[in-house]
């Protein structure tokens, strides 16, 4: 369209560009001011951006390298900077914690607060894939989030868990139990553990058949008693569950209980002494501790 013959919008009194879509006319709107000017800047900017700092990659005569800027700046560098810094502070905190005994580490906050961050990081590297995030267990995994602990729920205990391992054979300080597998080896018939597990439902508060508990009973005192107590209340010297309570290991019904007076359940922790340093453990055990409140 020439400049003698402009078509003016009838409406808007706008002159249009002379495109049509369906009969809509483009109005010939200039931008807005302020739009301009913001757009102009960015390009201004990112010039001085170019020439200020590395920008455009492999230029020619630069190899594989981007073009460095003058005022020379690396990200690179500035992360390895900031590494070395946070190495250093730590390793400064790291040392303080190897002196201090785990009651210092609570009564101090600062180094309380570091061996919690220390404790954190480590547990979702190293535990979680057993315990779950935060501790909260699973199946055949002691829930740490709790304060129900099968051995010592203490800061020094869960030192030692954490330090020698269970049942790692490797750790000649481990912590160590042994449930017979009572089906399995052949010690009770299928009958004698049908009753037995009609007696530990009993005695944790599930409906059971009355007169296969009053027989299991008996089995109980002269076949488990010895690790889980008299009581059906457990023993921590021997990482003995308690039986009474509502806490499962692996699982409560008729099915779990006699899968494990059948086959037994004798887990493993693998010893993390020589795995992690010291300073690592006792930021673990100080985190772990703080997850089920603490003894």
């Amino acid at each position: 369209m020439s400049e003698t013959d402009k078509e003016v919008d009838v409406l808007s009194g706008v002159e249009t560009t002379g495109h049509s879509w369906d009969g809509i006319k483009e109005l010939n709107n200039p931008l807005p001011r302020w739009w301009l000017y913001v757009w102009y800047g960015t390009i201004f900017w990112a010039i001085l951006y170019m020439i200020a700092m590395p920008a455009l990659p492999s230029l020619p005569g630069l190899g594989s390298r981007n073009t460095p800027g003058v005022l020379g700046m690396s990200d690179r560098s500035a992360v390895a900077e900031s590494v070395a810094t946070l190495h250093a502070e730590r390793s400064a905190a790291s040392a303080e914690l190897l002196t201090a005994s785990l009651q210092d580490i609570q009564n101090n906050l600062d180094l309380q607060q570091f061996a919690m961050a220390m404790g954190e990081s480590a547990f979702g590297d190293n535990c979680a894939t057993c315990h779950g995030a935060g501790g909260r267990g699973a199946k055949g995994y002691p829930m740490l989030a709790d304060d129900v602990w099968l051995w010592d729920g203490t800061l020094d205990g869960i030192e030692q868990t954490i330090r020698h391992g269970i049942r790692h054979e490797e750790d000649a300080d481990t912590r160590f139990s042994a449930m017979p597998a009572f089906g399995r080896d052949g010690l009770l018939t299928s009958v004698q553990i049908d009753d037995l597990v009609q007696y530990v439902l009993s005695v944790s508060g599930h409906e059971a058949n009355v007169g296969m508990a009053a027989s299991g009973e008996s089995l109980f005192q002269s076949n488990c008693a010895s690790c889980h107590g008299m009581d059906a209340k457990g023993s921590r010297d021997v990482g003995a569950p308690n039986l009474t309570d509502a806490d499962w290991l692996y699982g409560s019904s008729p099915d779990d209980i006699r899968a494990t007076i059948t086959n037994a359940r004798n887990s493993h922790m693998p010893a993390w002494q020589g795995r992690l340093d010291d300073a690592t453990i006792k930021a673990l055990a100080v985190y772990v501790h703080s997850l089920g409140g603490g003894e």
